[in-house]
């Protein structure tokens, strides 16, 4: 098979696809057929594709979860005005909780709530398993056997990240507002969550 067309057949499962496709699953495309390409084929073809977004609105851009096309981060601010809904917003003490599970996972509320000085509410803790940006990967052994949260690909593609390894230094997140724009904090200072964290448990 020839490049032009190896790069025409991914191009077009990027775009039917509607989720990340992971290089396994393009390797499937060609199953049974004498000349598949192996898989450096592919990721010169991936290459190539992502080349010819240069001068485009859009990037091809590998996250957690495979490859994917997408629009471009600078270009965002006009694009999102296609949808009316406007994004989920965050507070302070969702982002904190969040970041402190990327950057120690695996990690307990209970040593969760230790760094940050107050109770973690399970509203935080169940919006971001709902959004799927977190997931209990097993138990601490310890009296209680409480759960340990670690991060998703889920958390990976929306972020877009390869791996955890391109998170940005924590020294560098001396403003978690900046974490990412999206987010949109509604309640800055995390009062809310703390109001919800302070009640008793039901």
């Amino acid at each position: 098979m020839d490049a032009a067309q190896l790069k025409r057949i991914l191009e077009a499962a990027l775009l039917a696809a509607g989720e990340p496709l992971p290089i396994e699953r393009m390797e499937k495309l060609f199953a049974g057929e004498s000349d598949a390409p192996d898989r450096r084929a592919l990721r010169d073809a991936l290459k190539a594709l992502d080349e010819d977004c240069a001068a485009r609105g859009y990037e091809l851009r590998e996250v957690g979860s495979g490859y994917r096309y997408q629009v471009r981060q600078e270009l965002s601010r006009w694009v999102g005005r296609l949808w009316e809904e406007r994004p989920p917003r965050y507070s302070r003490a969702t982002l904190e909780t969040l970041a402190l599970i990327a950057y120690r996972q695996p990690v307990t509320r209970g040593e969760i709530e230790d760094v940050r000085g107050v109770a973690v509410s399970s509203h935080i803790i169940k919006s971001l398993q709902e959004r799927d940006w977190i997931r209990v990967v097993g138990h601490r052994e310890v009296p209680g056997r409480p759960a340990l949260y670690a991060t998703t690909r889920g958390f990976l593609d929306y972020f877009n990240l390869k791996s955890l390894d391109e998170l940005p230094p924590l020294a560098e997140l001396k403003n978690i507002d900046k974490l990412h724009p999206e987010l949109d904090l509604n309640d800055p200072d995390g009062r809310a969550d703390e109001a919800v964290a302070a009640r008793p448990e039901a």
